[in-house]
């Protein structure tokens, strides 16, 4: 499955008419694309970031859909107040503990690696850090989008709360850096958000 995610640095003051734009307006019609699957929203309420991903059946579904996403998406950004920016992922893992309700959040790692070891990074991942990650406290789900050309990968884990996921951090801080390590990546960001939609719908892969 494939992902296209927009990340938009706004006005903090607009994010509630952002977010009723999205929820009301750009999910409906994005949902309604062929080979949509769902949609996801993030956002950081003190900076004005949110970032909002549409899930595709295939690379072709999310080809077909470039062109009608184009003007919600810059309606988006000028209710927001910022500019858009839009990468494309192949989802390459998902695995939930269980659903998320209301206060949940995210925190979510960018990395830059050798496109030509992903595969390694992702078995290694899935055999060895996710079985750790199910320990933190308050984990719910954690999933990594990458772009196997540039190396790039994205990886979001949602938590309960915000007092488990600072909870987590010292020992997810720890085997975050352990991994990296080990696999020659380096971590290029780390920010949290709360989760405002989450209607991936993106099945599990573990």
């Amino acid at each position: 499955m494939y992902a296209r995610s927009t990340t938009i640095r706004g006005n903090p003051q607009a994010m509630d008419d952002g977010i009723y734009y999205v929820r009301n307006t750009v999910m409906p019609a994005v949902q309604q694309m062929e080979g949509c699957v769902g949609l996801s929203m993030l956002c950081d309420r003190d900076t004005g970031r949110c970032i909002v991903t549409s899930s595709w059946t295939d690379v072709e579904a999310l080809r077909r859909s470039a062109d009608g996403v184009m003007e919600l998406r810059e309606r988006t950004a000028a209710v927001m107040g910022g500019e858009p920016e839009v990468q494309e992922w192949e989802i390459a893992l998902m695995h939930r503990m269980h659903g998320l309700h209301y206060g949940a959040c995210a925190r979510v790692i960018w990395s830059q690696g050798d496109p030509g070891q992903m595969d390694r990074l992702l078995d290694t991942f899935r055999m060895g850090l996710l079985p750790r990650m199910e320990d933190l406290p308050g984990f719910c789900s954690v999933s990594v989008m990458v772009d196997r050309q540039s190396g790039r990968s994205a990886t979001a884990v949602t938590y309960d709360s915000r007092e488990s996921m600072k909870e987590a951090e010292g020992p997810g801080t720890a085997m975050r850096q352990d991994f990296s390590s080990r696999m020659g990546t380096q971590i290029t960001e780390v920010a949290a958000f709360d989760i405002i939609l989450a209607h991936l719908r993106v099945p599990e892969t573990v």
